[in-house]
């Protein structure tokens, strides 16, 4: 690939534009929104310049409800011999793209599956994609042409293909992330009249179930009205579990010894239904299952002091897997746990302490399947 067109520079449209532009594609940039192209221009992403000809491919950053009339547009214009989309739902899109007028055999579907909570140009990188999965729905029109460009595309940004049928792949997407965003959402929602007393006595735990419903209420409109019935699929189910979870606490404070006992029963296995399955969510890809152990560690709230305590632990030659912060109310200092694989933690303990860092005398373990 040589040259490409990103119709659509927020933060997907952008990073995918910095990929490519990394990987010596002479990328052109356009959007309706001047602004951003403006940004993702200055941000080195691509040229606002008129392309000369006919590009190898247009990825369309654009929202689900526009990709087939702007497709049929872009066809229309010549723009590029093959064209994609990022859009997270598929079906929709495909049936546009035969009711706007345009060929389907140019085009194939596509779905970076990464994102941050920040929208727009500014929070783009041009690393966002790497190790991500990236799925490509080929409909029966697709030409092989237009796979293999899509194919093409998914390497240079660093992504890992995965081919899926377009129903396959909304009912997926509605199991693991529009349906999620919605249960963020919905606590989250639960928080905006809180007393400030409550607010402040949060945790970790509360930044970790919300943190995905900052994300942007009329993106996240167009997203869910496009894939509403296998959304409304997945939270019936969750329905009915939060219906039997009520009556389960309700019973929990009963005088009958053997309710309270059944109920008691009921939301251990419950718990354990939530052990499974949050076992089967993929996190760092591996050849071998690995056992991560979090290492407590009191961090100073001072400029430079995450990064001396990374420093540190890099000195020691230790990949830090992942970081998990908790500021203390009231408090000059933070407590910061370190994963790292099992087999490292002796000497992930010993630089720490020779450096003077502060641990607890027990570490948690953490099952990474």
């Amino acid at each position: 690939m040589r040259t490409a067109v990103v119709v659509g520079t927020g933060l997907i449209g952008t990073s995918i534009a910095l990929a490519l532009s990394r990987r010596g594609v002479l990328v052109y940039l356009d959007d309706a929104d001047t602004t951003a192209a403006r940004t993702a221009e200055a941000l080195g992403a691509g040229s606002l310049e008129l392309p000369a000809g006919q590009v190898d491919l247009a990825v369309l950053a654009v929202p689900p409800a526009s990709i087939g009339t702007v497709l049929a547009r872009c066809q229309r214009d010549k723009l590029a011999h093959t064209y994609t989309d990022v859009a997270s739902v598929k079906v929709r899109p495909h049936e546009e793209v035969r009711a706007a007028g345009g060929d389907p055999s140019r085009y194939i579907g596509g779905h970076p599956l990464a994102g941050a909570e920040r929208s727009g140009p500014l929070a783009a990188r041009a690393d966002l994609f790497e190790g991500r999965p990236w799925v490509l729905t080929p409909s029966p029109l697709t030409d092989r042409s237009a796979l293999n460009r899509g194919l093409e595309l998914v390497s240079l940004c660093g992504g890992v293909p995965v081919l899926m049928d377009t129903d396959a792949h909304d009912r997926a997407v509605a199991l693991t992330s529009h349906a999620p965003h919605l249960v963020a959402s919905m606590m989250a929602a639960r928080l905006e009249h809180a007393e400030a007393e409550h607010i402040r006595v949060s945790g970790q735990g509360l930044r970790d179930v919300t943190r995905i419903a900052a994300g942007e209420p009329a993106l996240w409109s167009d997203i869910l009205t496009a894939n509403a019935d296998a959304v409304a699929d997945v939270l019936d189910g969750f329905a009915k579990d939060l219906e039997r979870l009520i009556a389960v606490l309700r019973a929990l404070p009963g005088t009958e010894s053997e309710a309270r006992r059944q109920a008691a029963a009921d939301l251990q296995e419950l718990l354990r239904r939530g052990n499974r399955g949050h076992a089967r969510v993929p996190h760092k890809q591996r050849s071998q299952p690995a056992e991560y152990v979090a290492i407590p560690v009191a961090v100073p709230d001072q400029p430079g002091a995450l990064a001396r305590l990374f420093s540190t632990v890099g000195e020691a030659g230790v990949n830090i897997e992942d970081v998990r912060i908790e500021h203390s109310l009231d408090q000059p200092s933070g407590l910061v746990e370190l994963l790292v694989e099992s087999t490292s933690v002796a000497g992930v303990r010993r630089v720490l302490d020779a450096n003077g860092w502060t641990m607890r005398e027990k570490p948690l373990l953490v099952g990474d399947a």
